[in-house]
């Protein structure tokens, strides 16, 4: 049953074909099938400068290229392919091809460091390896020279850079392997549910990466889940932009879109997001809450070099678009006055639209997971009409637990359980997940899948939790509780969370475990630096300024405002700062932007000792 925007507010019903899909070849064979000449993706092409479309035809003759190529390679099935590319054409041709021959894909971060991938690659086994980027294998070549499971490396951009093709006899371009197929006949593969479908590494705080199984009925499942939660629609258009290796976007932003038959258009980078956003206008985003919170704080940013009638303004659409929200989840206290009812009309028109403009003007669905959303943030966007929607997951549950429902929509929390997975809270208010969509186990690492997947199917999330009116509501990770040596125990994600809402704060990580007091490291965002500098008639670098007692100070009363609803003991007493980013590259935070706590405080191991220095 085709749908459109207009009536995809309700639950929706997938077609039979898409419904009776039991993995991902079926339900990309369903998709073209039923849509052909639909169009599925549109790309940008730096060349011409123009946005190319893809039906679902052209894009199915495509994948079986795809599939001819890797076929003659002879990988028998269960082998692994691991892809280092960018969200494109390409990348689904590469993905769905894998699939279908009954390979298990292996998503590799973009920015991460080569002694990491090459890390991966080996644990991984993988055969094959599919990247788009030439000079990211010319560095790269030289970590997995040894590596005797690596048999293929398709490298699919044509360039100049032939060095790092002759130098490696196992790397050929796309278009040389593509050609040498044509001709040949892929063999037809059974792929059953239970076939691996991919091996996705966590980039956890700590240690090493595990590789998460997920199985064909484990993705399929939770995208046919999450289509009667989030209703997408043939007519709604995705703008893709979080890494395709991120189990959050592989569900949401690639196989959703196949089962609804939504148009997906690539993203160029995020530098570039808003002026995309402004050109695709899309109906549906998936995103973390990070790029949210941005768009938020440049927003307060400028309202606040503006005078006051725009703040008053802002203030006033705010607190009138937020009560028209509540009465539409049937949670106001009371109904909307005349005058509230007219000021909307200009309010809307003045600011509210504005906004929404800037993420295309045709927004329905903003889904926000991978982190926790900042409730004035949530609640600011969806006071001016974007219904931001929270989610939960993990890549261990493929990854999709809860999510709020455009109808039951409360950003206090993660929404309700998808249909066919149960949650229920243990031991130390631990969330524990059960359902189809549960991962298969961890690769090769018998152990760490006993620690969290119990016997009889449920899997330890490591969260804590309650259930408030049947929804979800996460309190933080358990491992993360700071306790200081006085028996404080603080949040250290709500403390950042708090912090991270100043701007002058680009990333910062709180420490005390163990020590007498909580203290700060913080990376400085450079702009910000200098006008407080000019206000305070410092002159000089910034690199030589973030050292000075004063930017301390400042730093630290910044601090101190951003938590004061917090205990006294969970205040920042002494801050270290830094004006270098914290980067996947570096190994300091994960693809989804996440501390690396342990490798963080490693690497600030002298700065914190002297935190504490008596």
């Amino acid at each position: 049953m085709n749908r459109t925007p207009s009536d995809a507010n309700a639950p929706a019903q997938a077609d039979e074909p898409i419904a009776n899909a039991r993995t991902l070849p079926e339900m990309f064979r369903a998709r073209v099938a039923l849509t052909p000449d639909a169009v599925a993706y549109r790309q940008h092409d730096p060349n011409s400068g123009d946005w190319i479309d893809w039906t679902w035809r052209r894009t199915g003759e495509d994948v079986e290229r795809w599939r001819k190529a890797l076929a003659a390679e002879g990988l028998p099935p269960g082998s692994r392919v691991a892809t280092l590319m960018a969200n494109g054409v390409a990348y689904v041709c590469a993905d769905q091809a894998a699939l279908s021959l009954g390979l298990a894909i292996v998503p590799l971060h973009l920015t991460d460091n080569p002694g990491n991938l090459a890390y991966i690659l080996g644990d991984s086994g993988a055969a094959a390896l599919i990247i788009d980027n030439p000079a990211y294998w010319a560095r790269l070549a030289p970590e997995v020279r040894d590596l005797a499971s690596l048999k293929r490396v398709v490298v699919v951009p044509d360039g100049d850079d032939e060095d790092a093709i002759a130098a490696d006899h196992r790397a050929v371009r796309a278009s040389q392997w593509l050609a040498a197929a044509e001709g040949r006949e892929a063999p037809d593969v059974i792929v059953a549910p239970v076939t691996l479908a991919a091996i996705v590494y966590t980039s956890g705080t700590t240690g090493r990466p595990k590789g998460v199984m997920l199985s064909h009925g484990n993705v399929v499942s939770n995208v046919l889940a999450v289509l009667q939660c989030v209703a997408a629609a043939p007519g709604d258009l995705y703008l893709s932009f979080l890494p395709l290796s991120h189990t959050f976007e592989r569900t949401g932003g690639y196989y959703l879109p196949i089962a609804a038959g939504s148009t997906v258009a690539f993203g160029r980078s995020t530098a570039l997001l808003s002026e995309d956003l402004r050109t695709m206008r899309p109906t549906i985003l998936i995103s973390v809450p990070r790029i949210y919170e941005r768009a938020y704080l440049g927003i307060q940013e400028r309202l606040a070099k503006q005078g006051a009638m725009a703040r008053t303004l802002s203030r006033w659409a705010e607190h009138v678009g937020w009560r028209r929200f509540q009465a539409a989840q049937g949670r106001a206290p009371r109904r909307l006055s005349l005058l509230e009812r007219l000021a909307w009309a200009a309010l809307d028109r003045l600011v509210a639209a504005k906004i929404r403009a800037a993420f295309g003007g045709r927004l329905r669905i903003a889904v926000a997971g991978g982190a926790p959303m900042p409730l004035a943030v949530s609640r600011y966007f969806l006071a001016m009409g974007v219904a931001v929607l929270q989610g939960y997951g993990l890549t261990e549950a493929s990854p999709v637990v809860s999510v709020n429902r455009l109808e039951r929509n409360d950003p206090e929390s993660v929404g309700e359980a998808i249909p066919g997975v149960e949650v229920r809270i243990g031991d130390n208010d631990e969330l524990l997940v059960k359902g189809p969509n549960v991962m298969l186990g961890y690769w090769r690492s018998p152990e760490d899948t006993a620690r969290v997947l119990e016997p009889d199917g449920w899997l330890h999330t490591g969260d804590q939790a309650r259930l408030r009116d049947g929804r979800l509501v996460i309190a933080g990770r358990i491992k993360d509780i700071i306790v200081t040596s006085t028996g404080e125990k603080v949040s250290p994600a709500d403390l950042e969370q708090a912090i991270g809402g100043d701007p002058l704060f680009e990333q910062v990580m709180v420490v005390g475990e163990r020590r007498p007091f909580i203290a700060a490291i913080a990376v400085l965002n450079r702009p910000r630096l200098q006008d407080e500098a000019r206000a305070l008639g410092l002159a000089g670098a910034p690199e030589d300024i973030v050292a000075l007692d004063r930017i301390r100070a400042l730093a630290l009363a910044r601090m101190k405002q951003a938590v004061a609803h917090f205990p006294d003991h969970a205040t920042p007493r002494k801050v270290s700062l830094t004006l270098e980013p914290w980067t996947i590259a570096a190994g300091l935070i994960t693809p989804t932007l996440k501390l690396k706590r342990q490798a963080i405080e490693n690497a600030f191991a002298k700065e914190i000792a002297s935190l504490y220095a008596k």
